[in-house]
């Protein structure tokens, strides 16, 4: 008999959540645990032994295990991820600077190799000498390879060549452009298949600790992973494509609101440890972004929800700007980890250090800051410059103040790129902490949180004032910062959406008006056409005075803690197989895409050909994902001008879609 209980897994920033689904029934039971980035089974473990206890129920009884994930966004957001070597195959210099791509590389080496094709699949000869002479240093000095080729999307053979060498060289993941998307554009594809590269060894890591998990307890059930556009994925497709999970936890959050709610319309914003997203529920189904995805500030090639994504979140790094007469808390981008749950994984050593430091006579710049290890394998610090080597060496995995292990200021520089690395963890104030202080949360650390904030509070702005009078008084600002942002967030993140240009909340004088209705003879207001659903295990705190400022509903369902790994087991397996064909002179006509390339002399037998190899492409795929009866629709985009009175193929694409619910085991 098919068993109908399923296993949600959601690995956030800062929790692992697991939900316990029957089909019929819904959510049976619900757990967190903390997320262990050194070891993500460990955190997947106590989330999950922890939901089977409460729902007594042996681990045999699972039929599918589906993982959603925000490590893959945050990664991108905070900038971190390996070192990466870029191989692009008939590009030049000048390429890096189209769509972002020599931003994203940064200092990651770049290798440049005559060769690639033309638009009807045909090559330039490829040479590999200087990646041949380079491979036995890069070997030792990245994590991973990403290439790139001039129109591979029409004819891979030069990535592939290129992918052979260096697997063959070094044994490191490559990943080429024409796996991850079929759309033209090199550089952005080139960007694209960079920051799969730079992801690869993180969701490998989290996918094998979802597995290895899984044996462990003698689960026999597949393993899928949610994608960017809602639909799942088998474990070992996110494997290869670690890209396609940007956007995972937002996607299945939104797939949860839906079910959750019921709602059909409306503003869903998921609060997280590092991120708030934010995204619009449209006639019951989630928007996509036809253009790509952005995170990070990238637009990629991947289809995901028109989801935005900001740096904000409970662990947001707080930042107080002392220059003017009056301070300002600025919150994120970047995560730290909260001194509340610092303290509480370390024990007495931290409010040891904190007592120390409030004893001082005077504020210290690194109060209330720490550092530590995250833990990752040791691989993954390859490449370091020597100063970063030698500071590196000194950071333990529990955590030391900043004040003791920072000696001169050009290493808090090293420390950043340390932390932009993913090897090392800043601790400092959050809002989390916040509430520590506040009464509002008390899973953590308490002292720790309060200490951290009187620390802050004492500080002096520009007129010479102390920042707060107090850790409460602090405390309030920062949540009240919180609440003002994240409106500011979901109003841009609206405006986007109704292309309204122009509009900053964060610096509009009328935007600020409506939100603080101040007295006066004009007064402005604004609000939302639908309800503002809020996520998050702290979304019953935030959203709804932020609903107040937007003048909407406010919407928290009773599961709103654990949406997305509901909506991780809830979705459907998503396959697309694009074929295309082009007439690069009259009677000729080249199908390239879903395998070789081919060449006939019948235009009609060539759009045929092209149908049926996306349709059969389209659902091997999703056989391959674990797909159970995948029903396949097609659509086709012919571009065949009159010029002269005469039809000119230009070129037609043939797009597949395969979808079916994900086979479950049987018990």
């Amino acid at each position: 008999m098919t068993s109908s209980i399923l296993l949600g897994i959601d690995t956030g920033g800062t929790y692992t959540d697991a939900v316990l689904f029957d089909e019929d029934k819904g959510v049976i039971a619900k757990a967190k645990s903390l997320t262990t980035r050194h070891d993500l089974a460990v955190g997947i473990a106590g989330a999950v032994d922890a939901v089977l206890a409460l729902a007594d129920r042996p681990p045999q009884t699972i039929g599918l295990v589906s993982l959603s994930t925000t490590l893959a966004t945050n990664a991108l957001v905070e900038g971190q991820g390996g070192r990466v070597c870029l191989v692009m195959i008939g590009f030049g210099p000048d390429d890096l600077k189209r769509d972002g791509l020599a931003e994203a590389l940064g200092n990651d080496p770049v290798v440049f190799l005559p060769g690639g094709h033309d638009v009807h699949g045909n090559e330039t000869p490829l040479d590999m000498a200087e990646l041949e002479a380079r491979l036995p240093d890069l070997r030792e000095t990245v994590s991973a390879f990403a290439i790139a080729g001039y129109f591979a999307v029409r004819n891979p053979a030069h990535e592939q060549r290129v992918r052979s060498l260096v697997r063959d060289g070094t044994g490191l993941p490559v990943t080429c452009s024409h796996e991850l998307s079929s759309k033209l554009g090199g550089p952005r594809r080139a960007l694209t298949t960079l920051l799969n590269a730079r992801l690869t060894g993180m969701i490998d890591r989290l996918v094998g600790a979802c597995e290895g998990f899984v044996r462990t307890r003698g689960i026999a059930a597949p393993v899928m992973v949610v994608r960017g556009d809602g639909a799942l994925i088998s474990a070992s497709e996110a494997r290869l494509r670690p890209i396609e999970t940007i956007l995972s936890g937002p996607a299945a959050s939104l797939v949860g609101a839906r079910y959750l709610t019921g709602l059909d319309e409306a503003v869903v914003s998921d609060i997280g440890g590092t991120t708030t997203d934010v995204a619009v529920l449209d006639r019951g189904t989630p928007r996509l972004d036809a253009e790509g995805a952005v995170v990070g500030g990238y637009r990629t090639m991947v289809e995901a929800v028109a989801m935005r994504t900001y740096g904000l979140g409970g662990d947001s790094e707080v930042r107080i700007n002392d220059r003017g007469l009056t301070a300002q808390i600025e919150l994120g981008p970047r995560r730290v980890l909260p001194l509340s749950l610092v303290a509480a994984l370390h024990g007495d050593d931290v409010i040891a250090e904190l007592d120390r430091q409030l004893r001082a006579s005077s504020p210290g710049r690194h109060d209330g800051r720490f550092a530590l290890r995250t833990g990752v394998p040791h691989h993954l610090s390859a490449g370091l410059q020597p100063q970063e080597q030698a500071l590196y060496d000194r950071i333990d995995v529990v955590p030391q103040p900043l004040d003791k292990l920072l000696t001169s200021t050009p290493q808090k520089a090293t420390l950043d790129k340390l932390v932009a690395r993913g090897l090392v963890h800043l601790c400092g104030i959050t809002p989390s902490d916040a509430l520590h202080v506040l009464g509002r949360q008390g899973q953590w650390n308490g002292t720790a949180a309060e200490a951290g904030l009187r620390l802050a509070a004492r500080g002096k702005d520009g007129s010479g004032r102390p920042i707060a009078s107090s850790a409460e008084e602090l405390a309030q600002g920062i949540v009240d910062r919180l609440t003002r942002q994240s409106a500011d967030v979901i109003l841009a993140a609206c405006l986007s959406e109704d292309r309204v240009p122009g509009i900053d909340p964060a610096t509009s004088i009328l935007v600020d008006r409506a939100f603080n209705r101040p007295d006066g003879i004009v007064r402005f207001s604004l609000t939302l056409d639908r309800a503002l659903v809020g996520l998050g295990a702290s979304a019953q705190v935030y959203y709804p005075a932020i609903a107040g400022l937007l003048n909407a509903a406010s919407v928290i369902p009773s599961d709103a803690d654990v949406a997305n790994a509901i909506g991780a087991v809830v979705g459907q397996v998503r396959s697309t197989a694009t074929v295309f064909v082009t007439s690069p002179e009259e009677g000729i006509y080249f199908i390239a895409g879903s395998g070789e390339n081919l060449r006939l002399l019948d235009e009609a037998e060539a759009f045929s050909q092209a149908r049926e190899r996306a349709q059969l492409a389209a659902t091997a795929l999703a056989n391959a994902n674990g797909a159970v009866d995948p029903v396949v629709s097609l659509h086709e985009e012919v571009d065949a001008p009159e010029i002269e009175g005469r039809r000119k193929l230009v070129e037609a694409r043939f797009i597949a879609t395969a979808t079916g619910r994900p086979a479950i085991a049987t018990t």
